[in-house]
């Protein structure tokens, strides 16, 4: 049993989760209620920014004639295959680096070049090399994931504790012992917030693709309403690309509260 101090703790903080996720709703009600008074008074031009109603419309119309849900699938079928390689080799890399110090040393600086080089620079290139297809996107998105991963779990190995490290090789333990009973449960937190920003890295780079090269996608959508001057298609597909985003992000913090409870 709780004592009473504790039951008003948990009630507190039961409370400002509530608070907070009202005053999220609040500020996204409130904000697609004045962007309509705006639209409805004339004080905006429709034109170029669109209005809730004609948003909602255009949404309607796309799921009507399925349009809307062969984008959708094609996006996250995309960003699913390109999170998990980058996800994996990642993972692979950044323990490869951290086995062979020298090799780690050698990689550095090219690390930082790339992950600081903006991928779209590249989509050219990789069109040429791979053809204008799903594996150009794939493979801009996972140039973007897979080098972030990389990073980010191999600073995470490198700044495990030292003393727990020595420790295990007091005892004798072998890197496969050390790498799997110390490494990887440290750095879980590590590897799950990695996860979350891979993610969402994966879903900006097959957006960034499908503007270049796809005929189906979200980023498709998106870039042939901007051709067309069709503000309303942009702003739909713009609407559905942060809905399928939550919706992922969603997943992996599920993904994060069991590995939590199993580590």
């Amino acid at each position: 049993m709780y004592s009473m101090e504790h039951k008003k703790y948990l009630k507190k903080i039961k409370k400002n989760k509530f608070l907070v996720l009202l005053f999220q709703l609040l500020i996204l009600i409130l904000f697609i209620l004045g962007w309509q008074i705006l639209a409805d008074l004339e004080l905006i031009n429709t034109f170029i920014s669109s209005s809730p109603k004609k948003v909602l419309n255009t949404l309607v119309e796309l799921t009507k004639n399925g349009d809307i849900y062969r984008h959708i699938w094609v996006t996250v079928y995309e960003t699913l295959i390109s999170f998990s390689l980058g996800t994996i080799l990642g993972i692979i890399i950044a323990t490869i680096l951290w086995r062979f110090e020298f090799l780690a040393k050698v990689i550095d600086p090219y690390l930082t070049i790339l992950n600081s080089l903006p991928k779209v620079a590249l989509g050219p290139i990789i069109i040429i090399w791979v053809g204008a297809n799903i594996k150009s996107i794939i493979l801009m998105a996972l140039l973007i994931s897979v080098i972030i991963t990389i990073i980010n779990i191999y600073q995470g190995f490198i700044n495990t504790d030292p003393l727990k490290i020595k420790l295990m090789n007091s005892f004798k333990a072998t890197k496969k012992q050390i790498y799997f009973k110390l490494l990887l449960p440290s750095n879980l937190k590590v590897i799950i917030s990695t996860l979350k920003i891979n993610i969402s890295m994966s879903l900006i780079g097959i957006i960034m693709g499908e503007f270049l090269v796809s005929k189906e996608g979200i980023g498709y959508l998106i870039m042939y309403g901007s051709q067309v001057f069709n503000l309303n298609l942009v702003i739909t597909g713009i609407f559905v690309l942060c809905i399928v985003a939550t919706i992922m992000y969603y997943l992996v913090c599920c993904i994060e509260k069991k590995l939590i409870k199993v580590g």
